[in-house]
């Protein structure tokens, strides 16, 4: 089938509108009509080639909201006409034992959305059957992409670790964090939001954060010492990580989703003495997808977003690379 989709040719290049060829249609594929994708900072990193391991050209997009409009014979649960979403992964292996155990998302051979398979900056997009997940009717389509990537990457980590007496700390008030705060406000959280902004102190508390610090007042944060039971980091930048371990309960643990380049450095003590843990996470499996959204939609929980018709993606690319988007930009298709 003939396509149309934005495409990167090389790192930093403008995208560019061409019309291509999906070839056959797998047959436990679902083909997806986009209507609404949202842009994440991944997008940016891997336009970018970041994390070296892009492959161009490539069409970016993984916080895809749609229509299916073909479906091969082998698809289950699905039906030509539903509205899914697709989020990081496309596809998985479906027999591994990480798959088998429901941890599909932890897959060695996981097919990323955008790194060798075409994303969602296009008229449509495939995924294997598991990977589209149905869309809750009450959540509003329009705004409900970012939920696909970076929604599932913090409620993971609540959904694993948290309970609803629990203290927790949010890193970041930005694409990921505001939703992070947003969650954990609604599990019934005691939640501190630290932002290294303060003009985003007042939006913080409206997304249903009880406290608000700087980021970059490292004494404020020694004096927070003992305070949570779990601490989500959502930044890619170096904090002042000694001070922000000793944020910790005994038994508490950080939790790492924002795609930090640089080593965090950790005293072995600071860990041993208070029996604390350090860990990370990518995104989550179909089921805590589902699940999320389920929640999302119980909770009246969607991100903040901003609009841009798709063929201004160059402008909207512009704006999230600038750091000017609150919180999160989804492109509506205007094919």
């Amino acid at each position: 089938m003939k396509y149309k989709a934005w495409v990167a040719k090389a790192p930093k290049e403008a995208l560019v509108l061409e019309t291509a060829d999906l070839g056959p249609l797998g047959a436990e594929d679902v083909e997806v009509a986009v209507e609404n994708c949202g842009l994440c900072h991944s997008d940016l990193s891997v336009w970018n080639n970041e994390w070296g391991i892009s492959r161009y050209p490539v069409v970016l997009g993984h916080e895809v909201v749609g229509r299916i409009t073909n479906a091969g014979p082998a698809v289950r649960g699905l039906a030509v006409g539903q509205r899914v979403g697709v989020g990081w992964n496309a596809g998985s292996c479906m027999h591994c034992r990480q798959c088998m155990s429901g941890s599909h998302n932890l897959c060695s051979r996981a097919q990323a959305t955008i790194i060798g398979h075409s994303g969602g900056f296009a008229s449509h997009v495939r995924a294997h059957w598991a990977w589209a997940i149905p869309l809750p009717e009450k959540l509003d389509r329009a705004n409900a992409g970012p939920l696909l990537c970076g929604g599932v990457t913090v409620f993971t980590p609540l959904a694993t670790y948290a309970r609803p007496t629990d203290r927790v700390g949010v890193i970041g008030i930005g694409g990921l964090g505001h939703m992070a705060v947003k969650f954990a406000a609604a599990f019934g959280c005691d939640v501190t939001a630290f932002t290294s902004s303060e003009s985003k102190f007042d939006e913080a508390r409206s997304f249903g954060a009880n406290h608000v610090f700087s980021s970059k007042d490292s004494e404020a944060i020694r004096n927070l010492a003992g305070s949570f039971d779990l601490l989500i980091s959502t930044v890619n930048v170096k904090l002042d990580w000694d001070a922000m371990i000793a944020t910790l309960n005994p038994k508490g643990r950080l939790h790492v989703v924002g795609a930090v380049l640089e080593p965090i450095p950790v005293a072995a003590f600071s860990l041993i003495t208070g029996q604390r843990s350090i860990s990370g996470s990518p995104t989550g499996s179909p089921t805590d997808m589902a699940t999320m959204l389920d929640f999302a939609a119980r909770h009246d929980i969607l991100p903040k977003t901003e609009h841009f018709p798709m063929s201004e993606i160059n402008e909207a690319f512009a704006r999230l690379h600038a750091g000017k988007a609150r919180y999160r930009i989804v492109l509506d298709a205007d094919f």
